[in-house]
């Protein structure tokens, strides 16, 4: 199955939960006013999209209407496909210009960074590119295992400790293993701990300072993991986490198995980070750079006719 028909198959139950109530309010109503545009904005903070980000979705229908480009309720879907499509913007690529660049992979635990570093790293390695990927997680069980097999099914180098290691140290002997082996890519696992602010910072700190130190050059990427299961509490993720890292672009895994597939609408609205990546799938091909296009356009297709 080709990954747009995943996507479509996997944000079926958000484009239920969101579009297919949409369409049935529009359908309801004979006229593009003010009552339909408020029955519009609390099903999009319903279908978890966010108050404020809905506010704002409702705000640039409100203008179109009072343009006199808004005026039959046919034309409310494809205003509003529109309007997402630019709130939402596209996903940035990956910024590798340098040997090695470094892609800093953070977030809880349970949000799916192990998976997605083997994906990415899979990704990188059929488009030629060598790459190296430090197990700096140490201290979570089981962990360095885990992100072993990924790396195993991705073809790619693990650079590992014993569990309870410095994860510091670990990057530092990543960092060195790249140089000697001329990587392209150094991908960089990191505790999933949010419990301890304090922690986090002066974990991720010290890494950083292992990697400006020792790579002052190089290319660097800080990607925050989020589940997309866990609607708006993701975005309190995602503030978090950039108050301790300097967050250069988004993951958002398990879109498959929610009907809030809507937090990629607010997640880019809220916090004005671009998502990169987004995943529908368990398997190693089931994630892909992000396409605001196809991502609208699987919410959208056959809504209007439902």
């Amino acid at each position: 199955m080709a990954f747009l028909d995943k996507l479509k198959s996997g944000l079926a139950k958000t484009k239920q939960a969101l579009f297919g109530q949409i369409n049935e309010i529009v359908k309801s109503f004979r006229a593009v006013d003010e009552d339909l545009l408020e029955e519009l904005e609390e099903q999009l903070i319903c279908a978890d999209i966010g108050a404020a980000t809905s506010e704002a979705i409702i705000e640039r229908l409100r203008e179109e209407v009072k343009a006199g480009r808004l005026k039959e309720q046919e034309q409310v879907m494809d205003t509003l496909r529109a309007i997402l499509c630019e709130m939402i913007g596209e996903g940035e690529p990956l910024t590798l210009t340098t040997t090695p660049s470094v892609i800093l992979v953070i977030g809880v635990n349970g949000a799916g960074k192990t998976t997605s570093i083997g994906k990415i790293s899979n990704q990188l390695r059929k488009q030629g590119k060598k790459v190296v990927v430090a197990a700096a997680d140490t201290f979570r069980a089981a962990a360095i295992d885990q992100l072993a097999v990924w790396c195993d099914r991705a073809g790619v180098e693990l650079v590992r400790q014993q569990e309870g290691s410095d994860p510091a140290a670990v990057v530092y002997d990543a960092v060195n293993y790249a140089r000697k082996h001329q990587a392209d890519v150094l991908i960089v696992d990191t505790a999933g701990r949010l419990h301890n602010k304090k922690n986090l910072m002066d974990e991720l700190a010290k890494i950083n300072r292992i990697i400006d130190r020792e790579l002052p050059d190089a290319a660097r990427e800080n990607l925050l993991v989020l589940d997309a299961t866990t609607g708006q509490n993701a975005i309190f993720q995602a503030k978090e986490f950039k108050n301790a890292a300097n967050i250069t672009g988004l993951i958002l895994n398990k879109l498959d198995g929610t009907a809030k597939g809507g937090i990629v609408i607010s997640i880019k609205e809220e916090l004005q980070i671009p998502v990169k990546f987004i995943g529908v799938g368990e398997k190693i091909d089931d994630m892909q750079p992000f396409s605001a296009e196809e991502f609208v356009n699987a919410l959208f297709d056959g809504a209007e006719e439902e």
